[in-house]
């Protein structure tokens, strides 16, 4: 009975939809492997992408999932063999399954037990539940292999334990959140407790649509310690020997990456959302508006660290509203960043638009309708310069702003992409004022200040009608966002909010804002999701509600 095995964690970054190119990607880790690997073992789905959705759905996706397989299995007939990811159809049931690939054939199959169905996921819509698995035998180790969910919970562990597995194998596709990668080693030591046994979890990397993977593979040994970890946000394979004695398996590693700081990986989080989602959809690059506040400010300097400089293009859409100051921020932004900067006044644009109105708005007062125009007159342009360009157009609002329809349907919403929805005001200084200090891992733009000193310091402002601060519209950011955050990521009640000190019917207006500007969060751009509860496919609320708190 062998005494040691070479197992790869293969934390890919894989697309979904991209059947042959996931299986070139396997293919090439494989081979890069070489003899010193038993066991190349994948992340959660990695041949189809993960999540897939509805994709799975379709035959034609199952059968071209099924040919790369069996193309998979053949490459086994010598060197690593394989354990896959992949959908898989038995008995006219759908399941998450991993597969192993061993001798030129399909060896094993072991189904996911434990679907998760909240937050963003959505499996059961998709697949059934496959059975308690049991060990998988492999040259003289008994693997008990557990896909994501499974590990959340003790059942699956434990019935491996007592059928005989020695060594637990977790693929993965566990979307970035702050602080969950030491939510994911606290439940794996659990499972390590419980069953006196060591564990391997392998994380996807990269981005898909408004989930961005992190990575972040590791091995809990049977003492409940980090034995390996690989690093976060870079797509990479590491083999690890494990060795066997009296007392069981043992990782023969010391290969722990760091952990970067908080802001660090949020920063980096948007970086690799953006950069996916333009490079996996095949745009050239983007463009946005540069308006000289902070949020446009930061949207593109996290535009130049995902894309570079050549790929990010800025437009200035003054109006007869906007301040001279805010034209030379943005100015200061584009040259530090390296930029393209283009000009389009917007007055006439506007100017004509009013009057094609007025007579139908004839002995009415100016509001916010004229001011939405402007937003609109941007919108527009902005997309007519992405149409004959190509670049997509990336909002640039925020979450506090999202929350409180505190944004233009069809104006500053207008785009394909939205780098800060999930952050809100607070965060986003908090964010702009640590690029200015450090320079991202792998980030394609300069060092040093990048957002200027003059766009963290000035009273936020739309700049729609003259003298005007956001703040007299809305809550003091800091107030507002605490609030936020208690009825988005807490669902917690007005009273209970206000009882910390908020008055209660600015509370209550509050969370009418965001109840009401839910029609407007269905017609957003995607964004990266960085928090517990992102708009979009964390938080579902019906658009018609009339539910309020008296």
């Amino acid at each position: 009975m062998p005494d040691t095995l070479g197992i790869a964690l293969a934390q890919l970054n894989p697309t979904v939809g991209d059947v042959a190119g996931n299986l070139a990607k396997i293919r090439e880790c494989r081979q890069a492997c070489g003899s010193a690997c038993d066991l190349l073992v994948c992340s959660e789905l990695a041949l189809i992408g993960y999540p897939p959705e509805d994709l799975v759905l379709r035959p034609a996706v199952i059968e071209a999932t099924r040919r790369a397989i069996d193309d998979l299995a053949a490459d086994t007939v010598s060197g690593p063999a394989v354990l896959a990811t992949t959908p898989w159809q038995h008995d006219g049931a759908l399941y998450n399954a991993a597969v192993l690939l061993a001798d030129g054939r399909v060896t094993e199959v072991r189904l996911k037990h434990e679907l998760p169905n909240y937050g963003v996921f959505d499996e059961k819509r998709v697949f059934a539940a496959g059975p308690l698995p049991d060990p998988i035998d492999f040259r003289g180790a008994r693997l008990g292999v557990m896909i994501c969910e499974d590990m959340w919970y003790p059942k699956v562990a434990r019935h491996l334990a007592d059928r005989g597995a020695e060594l637990l194998i977790v693929p993965n596709g566990s979307p970035f959140e702050r602080a969950k990668l030491n939510q994911r080693v606290g439940l794996a030591t659990d499972r390590v407790r419980e069953t006196g046994l060591p564990l391997m979890y392998v994380n996807q990397v990269g981005g898909q649509d408004e989930l961005v993977f992190d990575g972040g593979s590791f091995v809990v040994g049977r003492d409940e310690r980090l034995a390996a970890r690989l690093p976060v946000w870079k797509e990479c394979t590491r083999i690890l020997r494990w060795k066997r004695s009296n007392s069981g398996w043992s990782c023969d590693s010391t290969a722990i990456a760091l952990v970067p700081s908080e802001p660090q990986n949020t920063y980096q989080a948007l970086m690799l959302g953006l950069r996916d989602y333009v490079n996996k959809n095949r745009f050239p690059g983007v463009v946005l508006g540069l308006s000289g506040g902070i949020d446009s400010a930061l949207t593109a300097a996290v535009a130049v660290d995902a894309l570079g400089a050549d790929r990010v293009r800025g437009v200035r859409l003054p109006s007869r509203f906007t301040s001279q100051d805010s034209q030379d921020d943005a100015e200061r932004e584009a040259r530090r960043l390296g930029i393209q900067l283009d000009t389009i006044p917007i007055a006439d644009v506007v100017d004509a638009v009013e009057r094609t109105l007025a007579p139908l708005f004839a002995g009415r007062d100016r509001d916010v309708t004229e001011e939405n125009v402007q937003a609109r007159v941007r919108g527009l342009l902005l997309m007519a310069v992405s149409n004959k360009f190509g670049p997509m157009v990336v909002t640039t609002g925020n979450k506090s702003e999202m929350s409180v329809g505190y944004a233009t349907l069809y104006g500053d919403m207008c785009g394909g992409y939205s780098v800060l929805k999930d952050l809100y005001k607070t965060e986003v200084y908090a964010l702009a004022a640590w690029r200015n200090s450090c320079l991202p891992d792998e980030a394609l733009g300069p060092a040093g200040e990048v957002i200027p000193a003059s766009v963290m310091t000035k009273a936020p402002t739309a700049e729609l009608r003259p003298n005007q601060k956001d703040q007299d519209t809305l809550p003091e950011y800091a107030d507002l966002d605490a609030m936020l955050t208690g009825l988005v990521e807490q669902e917690r009640s007005v009273d209970e909010i206000a009882r910390e000190g908020y008055p209660r019917d600015v509370v209550s207006r509050t969370q009418n804002m965001l109840l009401t500007a839910e029609y407007k969060r269905r017609q957003a751009p995607p964004g990266v999701k960085t928090s517990s509860r992102s708009f979009g496919r964390d938080r579902r609320y019906p658009i018609t509600n009339r539910f309020r708190e008296r």
